[in-house]
Parts: C-alpha cells; sequence; structure tokens
C-alpha cells in the first residue's frame, strides 16, 4: 500500500472518529445536558464562585452615607419609571414620577446600599426575596435597578458629581450586573471539579489537534501539501 493511500486511510478514519464524538458531545447524555451546555455550566459556576465582590463594595459605600443627592433619571418608558420608584423608594429616596423621568432626592449611600442588598438577594439566588418586596418579576427588578443606576451615574457626570457617580458605577459593575448575569447558577470552587476542569482543557487541545491532522493527512493522501 502507497504512503499516499496509508495518509488517506488515517486522516478519514480521524475525521470520521472526530465526527462520532462530536455527535456525542451534543447528545443530553451529561446529567440531561449535552456536553457544550455542561460544560458552559460549570465554568459558570466556577467564574462565580470568584466573582462576589458585594462586601467590599458595601464597605466603600458606606463612606457616603449622609450625602444628599438631587437628580433627574430619564428612564426607558412611563411603566419603567413606574416600577423603579420602590427601588428607589425602598433605599429613603423621595421619587416623583413625570412620565418618563423620575425626580429624586435622598442618601446615596442609603439608595446604593438597598441595591446592594437587592443584588445579594439575586446573586444567591433569592429571588423570591425581591419578588416579594417589590412585588414583581425579580429579574425585571434587578434589570430596572440597573438602568436606575446608570440614569444615576449620567446625572451625577452631568452635576459633576464625578466621585459619587464613579461609586454608583462601582456598583453597577462589581453588584448588579454580576447578580443578573449569574441569577440562577450555583457558585463553586475550582476546587470542587479540578480534575473535570483539567480533563476538560486536555481534551479541548487534544481534540483541535486531532481534526487538524485529520485533515492534514487526507489532503497528503490526496497528493495536496500543507505548507507557508
Amino acid at each position: 500500500m502507497s504512503i499516499e493511500k496509508k495518509l488517506k486511510i488515517r486522516g478519514i478514519l480521524m475525521l470520521v472518529s472526530f465526527f462520532i464524538v462530536l455527535g456525542v458531545i451534543f447528545m443530553p447524555i451529561f446529567k440531561g445536558q449535552n456536553g457544550l451546555n455542561f460544560l458552559d455550566n460549570l465554568y459558570n459556576s466556577i467564574s462565580k464562585g470568584s466573582a462576589y465582590y458585594i462586601p467590599e463594595t458595601m464597605e466603600k459605600v458606606k463612606k457616603y452615607e449622609g450625602t444628599i443627592v438631587e437628580l433627574k433619571l430619564t428612564m426607558q418608558d412611563e411603566e419603567q419609571a413606574r416600577q423603579s420608584v420602590k427601588l428607589l423608594e425602598a433605599g429613603g429616596a423621595t421619587v416623583t414620577v413625570v412620565g418618563n423621568i423620575l425626580e429624586v432626592k435622598g442618601d446615596i449611600g442609603a439608595i446604593l446600599h438597598n441595591s446592594l442588598v437587592d443584588a445579594d438577594f439575586m446573586y444567591n439566588n433569592n429571588g423570591a426575596a425581591v419578588n416579594e418586596k417589590y412585588g414583581y418579576n425579580e429579574r425585571q427588578a434587578l434589570y430596572n435597578l440597573y438602568k436606575s443606576l446608570k440614569a444615576m451615574e449620567k446625572n451625577l457626570n452631568k452635576q459633576e458629581k464625578f466621585k459619587e457617580a464613579n461609586i454608583v458605577g462601582t456598583v453597577i459593575k462589581k453588584a448588579v450586573e454580576m447578580s443578573y448575569n449569574y441569577y440562577g447558577i450555583q457558585a463553586q470552587s475550582v476546587m470542587d471539579s479540578l480534575l473535570l476542569v483539567i480533563f476538560s482543557l486536555v481534551f479541548y487541545v487534544i481534540y483541535t489537534l486531532w481534526y487538524g491532522f485529520g485533515i492534514m493527512y487526507l489532503f497528503e493522501g490526496l497528493g495536496l501539501k500543507i505548507g507557508h
């Protein structure tokens, strides 16, 4: 048997086996999920376990307790404005609604503290507490909180209150966004699934090379040379 024929058979066998394994990966045999969803959930859980910044953000917010601000927040629409009133009032603010505009006066430290409490509920998958507190869907409540804080950050920058705007931005990035994105995911340490993580990374490298060499052997078996 010629070298070209051997290379062609080797390439075909490698590619066929590659696609068989690919088919297995897409089957729901990994705790009821396919391989991609299973690993995606695994890495989301691990990343959530290392992204808990709410306690340290709470400490930073304490410095702003007693700082009174007056804000005009432009919301997405009138419904979102109405839904967001309770979010701010829960932090002790006085809120007047004019269409989709919220006129807010209150202690920015207290407002942000309440926002962090809600974010903490959501980070720990206790959406029921947020739902009960505001009377509507917890995801929508946290999204409204995000939009309210973004509008607050923008208005504070417009007023040249840059320190206050900065702490609002910190609460958004370190707490509200994280809690929204990770809601419903169980946090875990990488050490809890260390062997599985190592296996998945090694498998990814081998599986990629497997496909690459299969293509290379097949092309060389067909008389095509791969080069620079």
